[in-house]
């Protein structure tokens, strides 16, 4: 079963998913290590690896530590053409559909095309959203875009309606590393009951009642991240409020 069949056959089953976001340039080999295990431990999905900057250059080996340490699926969340990686088990083929900068919507991607046909991994082609959160991201500051607001949930459902007509397989929303705010559970409602594609939420869940309140709302996959690096106990408890959502 490809990494996308497994998100789909669970999205079908109502079963909600985890995936543990791991920036390789803000995890050096023992905190990736400690990550993965108790990743693994708790009962995580995914492990997502990727950020908007890379400086450096420690995108495989950051991937191939998590495998040592762990059996769960590893999917490169790229923040530019340049991480890419056969070790991995799938990449997010983002398509930033949410702004309007022509190189963050297909120009990259002309570029990656030849490079991911020659890693061979699966690729999952995803429209992105960033939604604002309250303050500039490093994802809205380099794609050169802007975010969606906060209240706008019309705007979201018709942008992720656009992005499923045009054939994307998946609609990432996200907030950005370090928002001030998530994304809001209307938004999440009001998209996810017009769209019958998987939805994954990310940027801004801190706690594991703001991680299940997304699941009841809509959300299919939970992302997290910036606030794991800062505490790792959270992995267990947002897994278990995933997993019972």
């Amino acid at each position: 079963m490809t990494v996308y069949q497994h998100i789909v056959s669970a999205a079908q089953a109502g079963k909600k998913q985890f995936a543990v976001l791991i920036d390789p340039d803000k995890s050096d080999t023992a905190e990736t290590e400690k990550t993965a295990r108790l990743g693994t431990e708790a009962g995580a999905d995914f492990f997502f690896v990727g950020g908007s900057l890379l400086t450096q250059d420690c995108l495989e080996k950051c991937i191939l530590t998590i495998k040592k340490n762990s059996d769960l699926p590893v999917v490169i969340f790229p923040g530019s053409t340049l991480q890419i990686t056969p070790a991995a088990d799938a990449i997010l083929f983002l398509s930033l559909i949410s702004g309007r900068n022509p190189e963050m919507l297909i120009g990259h991607h002309v570029v990656a095309a030849p490079m991911l046909k020659a890693a061979g991994i699966e690729v999952i082609s995803t429209g992105y959203m960033l939604i604002d959160s309250g303050r500039p991201t490093t994802a809205s500051y380099m794609s050169s875009t802007t975010p969606i607001p906060h209240d706008k949930d019309d705007i979201a459902l018709c942008t992720a309606l656009a992005g499923e007509m045009l054939g994307m397989k998946m609609i990432f929303m996200d907030g950005g590393s370090g928002a001030k705010y998530p994304v809001s559970e209307s938004m999440i409602r009001h998209v996810k009951q017009n769209l019958s594609i998987p939805l994954i939420i990310g940027g801004g869940i801190a706690t594991p009642e703001k991680a299940s309140a997304n699941c009841r709302a809509g959300a299919d996959i939970i992302v997290v991240g910036n606030s794991i690096e800062k505490d790792k106990g959270l992995i267990a408890e947002i897994s278990s409020a995933v997993c019972s959502a």
